[in-house]
């Protein structure tokens, strides 16, 4: 039983379930609340308008048929770890009906892949006024927000109020910056397509706070400084040291008094596994509610449950820290589960999980993307910029897309999209 449909999650149910689920050693199950898959570290394009979500966006049920696991929709809100079952919320359409009732499965091995979620730390007015771009849908109303802010601001007679076409980005990790980037670029794209009383430069505003004393800051100093000299170039606010101390519905008040004004706000700041797992019969979780695992990824209270991805604090020895809550992760461990669940399956013993870091790459939308490269292969560390950074970074996607669709697939639907954007708006427009 794998709950969680994300990078990990998905990648694992999805091989597990073309080796053992297919030979009839197993029946593999995915319980996700969404129906539908995105890549979460797409989802700053999709706010932007600058990916179409339908296009890329991967359905449950058909991955579950074309790839031998059963797909369960609903959200793990409980855990009986006596009798071995997950427990299942019911699930509720738009209407107030429902569509499936309150659920328990059972397991023989459960993996927890349940993601991260944006840590508030109680800041007032968050809940109210901003939004966190944790789902596609999140994403999506940003973008329909966007929209609707430049016709707006297109339409009306009178000049724009102090707010209007700004934004605040709350949080300057590597979502916030590239929101930042692909944002300058997209509104200019958008109001290109005839809202021709917006002036770009003079009229739209974006601000990137920093509680940190840089941009970027889990991320090495030189990635940040090259990343924040792009920002500045093109006339992105850059606010660091800057804690904020609520969120208003017309903009952002600093713990130094200090208001900046904006009309759209982004709350990137921060990192948290979901509340439910703080309590989840008796599993030891730390600070940020992650489940606290062993080196072969069996949390530490129960052998017969596994944790991966950004809900689990993985230790990391080589750093005498816990693994990082990155997409290589994810990817990572979903691998090595598959191969230690065939070795648990034989009866064999399950062998160390060990993290290879590869480096870290940003991108910022059309303009650039930097990077530092790690390992064997560069001698240690290397920061790459430009267009080689381009292709690997792009390359990270499609690595998560072949470990779910295969050679052939991937390679006919990556023509498929090179041709439908030649046909199309290269922003969306609605």
């Amino acid at each position: 039983m794998i709950v969680g449909g994300g990078a990990g999650g998905l990648e694992l149910a999805t091989k597990l379930g073309n080796t053992v689920g297919k030979r009839g050693k197993a029946r593999i199950q995915l319980i996700d609340k969404a129906r539908a898959h995105l890549w979460k570290p797409l989802l700053h394009e999709v706010a932007a308008g600058s990916m179409d979500l339908g296009v890329h966006e991967l359905n449950y049920l058909a991955q579950s048929h074309w790839h031998h696991f059963r797909y369960r929709l609903g959200e793990m809100v409980g855990l009986d770890r006596q009798r071995r079952e997950v427990q299942v919320a019911p699930v509720i359409d738009e209407d107030g009906e429902e569509i499936t009732p309150r659920r328990a499965f059972s397991y023989d091995t459960l993996v927890i892949a349940v993601g991260s979620l944006t840590n508030d730390f109680g800041t007032p007015g968050v809940k109210e006024h901003a939004i966190a771009l944790e789902t596609p849908s999140d994403a999506a109303r940003f973008h329909r927000r966007l929209v609707n802010a430049l016709m707006r601001a297109h339409a009306q007679s009178e000049p724009l109020r102090p707010e209007q076409l700004q934004v605040a980005i709350i949080g300057a990790g590597a979502t916030g910056v590239e929101l930042a980037a692909e944002l300058h670029n997209t509104t200019r794209e958008l109001v290109a397509y005839g809202l021709d009383r917006i002036d770009p430069d003079a009229d739209i505003k974006l601000n990137v706070i920093e509680a940190a004393e840089r941009i970027l800051p889990a991320l090495p100093q030189r990635l940040s400084d090259a990343a924040s000299r792009l920002l500045q170039s093109k006339g992105v606010r850059v606010c660091t040291s800057a804690r904020v101390a609520e969120v208003l519905p017309n903009g952002v008040r600093l713990a130094s008094g200090q208001t900046v004004a904006a009309e759209l706000v982004v709350w990137a700041a921060g990192v948290k596994a979901p509340d439910f797992l703080r309590d989840l019969d008796g599993l030891e979780t730390n600070r940020a509610n992650q489940l606290i695992v062993k080196q072969t990824l069996q949390t530490t209270r129960d052998e017969n449950i596994f944790a991966i991805g950004d809900c689990a604090a993985c230790p990391w020895p080589a750093k005498n820290s816990n693994v990082p809550p990155r997409a290589q992760a994810a990817h990572q461990q979903a691998t090595h589960l598959v191969r230690q669940i065939a070795n648990r399956l034989a009866g064999k013993r399950l062998r160390p999980y060990r993290y290879r870091d590869f480096g870290s790459l940003v991108s910022l939308g059309e303009y650039t993307t930097v990077g530092n490269l790690m390992g064997a292969l560069v001698g240690g560390s290397m920061m790459i910029e430009g267009y080689i950074a381009r292709v690997m970074y792009t390359s990270l996607y499609k690595m998560h897309e072949l470990a779910l669709h295969g050679c052939t697939k991937v390679a006919l639907d990556t023509l498929a999209r090179l041709i439908t954007r030649r046909t199309e708006p290269h922003v969306k427009l609605h």
